[in-house]
Order: C-alpha cells, then sequence, then structure tokens
C-alpha cells in the first residue's frame, strides 16, 4: 500500500515536472522579435511604450477580495446545515472557523494591504 503511494507521488512529480520543463523549452521568445511586438508609428521610432502599468496594490487587492469572496461562499452552507448537525460541533467548527477569517483580515490590515492611498 505505502509502496503504491510512493509510486504514485515519484511518477505525478516526475510527469509534473517533465510537463514544466517542455512548456518552459517551447515558450522561449526569439530576440528578433523584439521589432515585431513593438509599436508602430509610421516608421519613427516609438514616442513611448505602448504598454501601459500595471497597479500591484489593485491587484494584491483583488486577490484578497477574491480570497474573502471564496470564503464568504464556505460560510453560507453553514446556516443550512443548522438544524441536521449536533449543536456543538456546529459552533465549534463555526467559531473556529470565523476565527480564522477575523485573524486573516486583522493581519492584512495590520500589513497595510487594505489600505489603497498609501
Amino acid at each position: 500500500m505505502i509502496n503504491m503511494v510512493i509510486l504514485a507521488t515519484i511518477s505525478t512529480l516526475g510527469l509534473t515536472s517533465l510537463i514544466m520543463m517542455v512548456a518552459s523549452f517551447l515558450s522561449k521568445k526569439m530576440n528578433n522579435d523584439r521589432e515585431k511586438s513593438s509599436t508602430f508609428e509610421c516608421g519613427f521610432d516609438p514616442y513611448k511604450s505602448s504598454r501601459l502599468p500595471f497597479s500591484l496594490r489593485f491587484f494584491l487587492i483583488a486577490i484578497i477580495f477574491l480570497i474573502f469572496d471564496v470564503e464568504i461562499t464556505l460560510l453560507l452552507p453553514m446556516a443550512i446545515i443548522f438544524n441536521k448537525t449536533n449543536m456543538t460541533s456546529w459552533i465549534s467548527v463555526s467559531v473556529l472557523f470565523l476565527l480564522v477569517l477575523m485573524l486573516g483580515l486583522f493581519h492584512e490590515w495590520n500589513q497595510g494591504a487594505l489600505s489603497w492611498a498609501s
């Protein structure tokens, strides 16, 4: 039994590594494609970069929102199973889950990840 688990783990890691190496090899871009990917302004050199800067702060806020949104969807079934489970186990699981959520929120708040204008 343990040998099968070890074999499955090794084969999964090997296959994953192989796929990552092949993808890395195939995705290498050539340096001569730089001119093709630059902006075209009637034969003149580009005035400035056509790429717009992306706000990393906005990205972090969006990721935090998605994480807490998924956690809210995990909270909704708790109200449905309220009458169908043991009360002490329901309360302990609910309090533990909410405690983890609140600790994560306070940690993000203390780290300054929730302040937009900084």
